[in-house]
């Protein structure tokens, strides 16, 4: 079966560049070690974080982009359901410390950065990509969020810059033995700890990707729990009324009223001198190498250069999907390597 594309510079069709900042906020902080600026300010999450977009912009080619992040306060899933991510600690204060700059370092780099109140990220970034789509454009989403799954078409793709892992229509089914539109069935049934949503209990990915190849669909599986023997079917039947309404909190928004249109987010201008004089802030010493110079402007399109690399030019990727297997990535701090590894899972606190 082809696989789809992500399109790059050299493809007509316009692509929508996406990023769930709050993702990768949580995940860059607890990845990298402990990083300080000259001045003693925390700045792990802000590298971590900005060298994902650097390396993201050069690798894809994009004719729209933008950062979102979850808005402080309630949204309305936690109307719905008050137990909703009820167990998240609050954010770690060397982790709050960092948000602020780390947006006007985004911005810096020419991304628009987007916050809406009383939703999350995944909504925005579903609302967006659902416009692209009708406008005829590809999406192109970065997270490491699974519940994004849900949103992959043959129009939407998902990145995981920290896994090197890209989701396709047909990644989607391999990794979790179900298609993208019965996502949001499949974690209903499982469940999703980190948000605090229950699913059935002792049933696991499996279980559920086989009941939903058998029945269907969640109706279908509800329609048949009788049928189903065992403790697993048991359990399904004491959860038949909750199941509906854990599927409504997984189910992303995809008509948010957003503050921008889609034309609002065209690639923007980098500013070189701000980012300079952040980088000097936080001690980001690499980046303000000669080998730099260019990726300090509008260079996005470039790779970030290694510790005693040169930047080398590359063509923006036209990317082939499979789901590959995690692996270290390298990526350099002040001159040091820093090893990635994928974790799992985001800790607890809201993300």
């Amino acid at each position: 079966m082809p696989h789809s594309f992500i399109v790059s510079g050299t493809n007509p069709e316009r692509t929508l560049l996406l990023v769930d900042g709050s993702s990768y906020l949580y995940r860059a902080f607890h990845a990298l070690p402990e990083l300080k600026s000259p001045q003693g300010e925390p700045t792990g999450a802000i590298y971590g974080v900005l060298n994902m977009l650097r390396r993201l912009a050069a690798d894809y080619e994009a004719q729209a982009r933008a950062v979102v992040f979850d808005a402080k306060g309630r949204t309305f899933r936690d109307d719905q359901y008050p137990q909703y991510k009820a167990h998240r600690a609050p954010m770690p204060d060397e982790l709050s410390a960092q948000v602020e700059p780390l947006s006007e370092a985004i911005r810096a780099l020419g991304w628009p950065v987007l916050v809406v109140e009383g939703v999350e990220a995944d909504d925005v970034i579903a609302t967006l990509a659902d416009e692209a789509t009708r406008r005829g454009w590809r999406s192109v989403i970065s997270t490491g969020d699974k519940d994004l799954a849900q949103l992959v078409d043959s129009r939407v793709t998902l990145v995981n810059t920290m896994s090197n892992e890209t989701l396709d229509i047909e990644g989607v089914k391999l990794k979790f033995g179900v298609p993208p539109e019965k996502i949001v069935d499949y974690l209903t049934l499982v469940g999703d700890a980190i948000d605090n949503i229950p699913g059935v209990d002792k049933v696991g990915p499996k279980t559920a990707a086989r009941w939903l190849s058998q029945y269907g669909s969640l109706e279908g599986v509800i329609a048949h729990a009788g049928e189903i023997t065992g403790s697993v079917g048991e359990n399904l039947r004491k959860v038949l009324d909750w199941l509906p309404k854990g599927r409504g909190l997984i189910t992303v928004k995809r008509d948010v009223a957003l503050p921008v249109t889609l034309d609002q987010l065209a690639d923007r201008q980098a500013d070189p001198s701000r980012q300079r004089a952040l980088y000097e802030r936080f001690g980001f010493k690499t980046w303000l190498n000669p080998a730099e110079a260019q990726v300090l402007g509008n260079s996005d399109r470039r790779p970030v250069a290694r510790a005693g690399e040169e930047a080398r030019s590359r063509p923006a990727r036209r990317l082939r999907h499979r789901v590959r297997r995690p692996r270290a990535d390298d990526r350099t701090a002040g001159g040091h390597v820093v090893r990635f590894r994928q974790r799992g899972g985001l800790p607890a606190a809201r993300a």
